[in-house]
């Protein structure tokens, strides 16, 4: 079953995902601030990340940032989910290092589409003899 970490800061937001990811079949861990999910990176690998890009007033995509910096992280899907739609916000989410930028509300079908995208590509990455 695959993990799914969910970095969001507005509590009814993480809930809705939340749900929404476990009904999906998917393990479900929430995190509210950057450093609950710099620390849980650092002991963990999750199959794919959930970002608020706006914690509080905190950059959620110094996450991304920091995750494409780590070997051991490289393959690990950040999806940023934002309520900032400009083409600008977009840019700058996957410039991040981000895999995909979703807007709210969310829309499940597209959020679906991109899980389904990315995590059969993380899971091989993980497991390829030459990943450190």
């Amino acid at each position: 079953m695959p993990q799914i970490l969910v970095v969001e800061d507005n509590k009814p937001n993480s809930e809705l995902l939340c749900d929404w990811l476990e009904a999906q079949g998917f393990q479900v861990l929430a995190v509210d601030t950057l450093s609950q999910a710099f620390a849980f990176c650092e002991d963990h690998i999750p199959d794919a990340v959930l970002l608020d890009v706006k914690l509080g007033p905190e950059d959620g995509l110094s996450l991304a940032r920091w995750i494409r910096q780590q070997p051991k992280l490289l393959h690990l899907p950040v999806l940023a989910v934002t309520a900032h739609a400009m083409v600008t916000d977009h840019e700058r989410v996957m410039q991040a290092g981000c895999n995909a930028c979703i807007s709210k509300p969310v829309d499940f079908k597209l959020l679906r589409k991109h899980l389904d995208r990315w995590l059969p590509l993380s899971a091989r990455l993980q497991h390829a003899p030459n990943v450190k």
